[in-house]
């Protein structure tokens, strides 16, 4: 094991030059620029009931020519290709899963999908958050026009890995594989049997996943999954043990093909990053966990970040634990910590207080010779008793900015753990009892930030990029009397209308130099946007709009797929984070997966 003390990561040094990913002497590239410029034209608020129920996609200028204007969609959940039923929920075997009323289950809650060029051949595979989880393998049409189409669909098997679990946000990586989270991991110090399991309302329903639920192990769950297709549209599924087991809302790879941010999303959470040995490939490697070093408690806030390590690791060591195979037992939380109550505050001797994961205080003390299973196993715990910071609140979405070598992250709101030893301005010990109060903001708020984060190169590290500063970007903007709602949106939207509220996940469009900002937001905007962000002059548009109770979730930049450029966009769960009654029943609580564009392509 490395050494697991706090590396100082504040550098003096002006930032190594990095590329990003891809090749400009591509024969497919040689005509395309390397940058564009584009002008989205926006889209209003959606005020009317017909508006709040529709979709609406921003048209945008590019070269004196003008894209989108429209919302294409790939599939809808329930929607039936190729004797499928898009969504539908599998057990282990395979078989389909009924609900009470016989009917096949689907899940409305698409999430992440991607364009994966493979060969001379176009996929895309789609993933569900839901328990059990479902991911969908599309062949994709694209004309000469630009326009994508479904060609086929397959379900994937997940048995392989012990079934999918939450599949929140995702990403490509470098290579083009798909890489998938499994968010809100379940608690193994209190899952521990599948009948533990069915007293908790948000797991018993992966317990239909097994034909016996004493299958049931918690710690199957809460890792990042790589798919890789080849051009025969064959299916390879890898879960990533070596990363560490959190609530995953996205883990995206830098261009450097070994490093990796990865985001906790939940209360009192962490920022982790993983530097693999090899480019290319995620099965071996060293995870670190931030530590915030606060320098300004104004607004957002702002930090130098240093990292702790948590020691390296492998998948096949890892899999042993998960598995009880190659005698190692099949690990159980008590395997792994002694725990004990605290008393008046107070952790005994020998025992680690933290605060971590919205379990309150919790005095940990690792195993003899548990510390790596620890550190992976329960990464979030480890990495508060190493001394990182876990203080975040729901932590989203991440991405690049090849052009300012800038990371950005979102917050869907700032608050709980984020002040100091308070719930919304009014004292509170529940989230800074036990822990080091690392993050002390003068206020709190409720709209979110998308925080910006500097990259340098640390050898030491074996990455180039290294967030050594973070600090807010963009807020939403609580309703106030000092900022009050636009007139006509007062009712259900708690931020201003013209502000990001909750922001989810972001994507940076390379080539056009633009900060995409989904939203997942219940009484902040009654209706979930997508907007667009320009660093020149720090304006919002609102780009696209999304019906009564929707959430847009992964907005994701594709610069260049054969020649052209899409935003992939899902609509997930119609009416189903606020506004029910207005369902009429008529299908319109279907989900949607598609996209905006095509756009012209730059080069990538």
């Amino acid at each position: 094991m490395k050494s697991r003390l706090v590396q100082a990561m504040m550098i003096a040094a002006a930032a190594a030059a990095v590329t990003g990913c891809g090749s400009d002497d591509d024969d497919d590239n040689n005509n395309i620029p390397a940058t564009r410029e584009i002008s989205f034209a926006g889209v209003a608020a959606p005020a009317t009931d017909a508006e709040k129920r529709a979709i609406f996609a921003s048209t945008a200028t590019v070269e004196d020519k003008t894209y989108g204007g429209e919302y294409r969609t790939f599939l809808r959940s329930g929607e039936v290709q190729d004797g499928k039923q898009f969504g539908q929920l599998i057990d282990k075997a395979g078989t389909v899963l009924k609900a009470e009323d016989g009917s096949v289950r689907i899940s409305d809650s698409n999430e992440f999908t991607s364009i994966l060029p493979v060969g001379k051949k176009l996929f895309s595979v789609s993933q569900f958050e839901d328990r059990p989880g479902a991911m969908f393998l599309m062949e994709l049409n694209q004309d000469d026009n630009g326009v994508l189409s479904v060609k086929s669909l397959e379900q994937i098997d997940q048995s392989g890995v012990d079934g999918g679990w939450v599949h929140c946000a995702g990403s490509v990586t470098p290579w083009t594989t798909h890489l998938a989270s499994e968010e809100y991991e379940p608690d193994a110090s209190v899952q521990i049997t599948g009948a533990d399991a069915a007293e908790n309302g948000y797991s018993a329903p992966m317990l239909d996943y097994y034909a016996d639920i004493s299958e049931w192990n918690p710690y199957y769950y809460g890792w990042n999954i790589e798919i890789a297709v080849d051009e025969a549209a064959d299916v390879t599924s890898t879960k990533h043990y070596a990363m560490g087991r959190l609530a995953y809302e996205l883990s995206y790879v830098m261009p450097d093909q070994k490093t990796v941010y990865m985001t906790d999303d939940g209360t009192n959470v962490g920022l982790y990053m993983f530097v693999a040995d090899n480019a290319g490939d995620l099965t071996a490697g060293t995870t670190y966990a931030a530590v915030w070093k606060q320098t300004s408690a104004a607004g957002a806030g702002e930090a130098k970040l240093e990292w702790v390590s948590l020691g390296h690791a492998t998948n096949a060591a890892m899999k042993d634990y998960v598995h009880g195979t190659n005698g190692k037992p099949k690990v159980k939380f008590a395997d792994i910590f002694d725990a004990v109550e605290p008393e008046s505050n107070v952790c005994p001797v020998g025992y680690t207080s933290i605060n971590a994961g919205g379990n309150g205080q919790e005095c940990l003390k690792v195993k003899a010779g548990m510390e790596t299973v620890a550190s992976r196993f329960e990464t979030r715990r480890y990495a508060a008793m190493m001394g990182a910071t876990t203080e975040f609140r729901k932590e989203e979405g991440v991405t690049f900015d090849s052009k300012r070598n800038k990371l950005y992250i979102a917050m869907s709101s700032v608050e709980r753990g984020m002040e100091d030893f308070k719930k919304n301005g009014s004292a509170k010990n529940s989230y800074d009892i036990g822990g080091p109060n690392h993050i002390r903001l003068d206020s709190y708020n409720k709209c979110g930030t998308v925080y910006e984060l500097d990259l340098f190169s640390v050898p030491s590290m074996g990455s180039q990029y290294v967030a050594t500063t973070m600090k807010g970007l963009v807020s939403g903007r609580p309703v106030s009397e000092q900022d009050p709602q636009v007139a006509g949106f007062e009712d259900n939207n708690s931020c201003h209308i013209d502000g990001i509220a909750n922001p989810d996940n972001v994507t940076y469009m390379s080539g056009y130099d633009k900060l995409i900002i989904g939203e997942d937001t219940g009484s902040g905007h009654q209706n979930d946007v997508i907007w667009a962000y320009d660093f020149e002059d720090k304006s919002l548009t609102r780009i696209q709009t999304t019906p009564y109770g929707a959430e847009t979730t992964s907005p994701y930049w594709y610069p260049n797929i054969n020649g052209w450029a899409y935003l992939t966009s899902v609509v997930q769960h119609p009416y189903g984070e606020s506004d029910s009654d207005k369902d009429t029943g008529a299908g319109e609580a279907r989900a949607y997966t598609g996209y905006i564009g095509p756009f012209p392509a730059v080069k990538q």
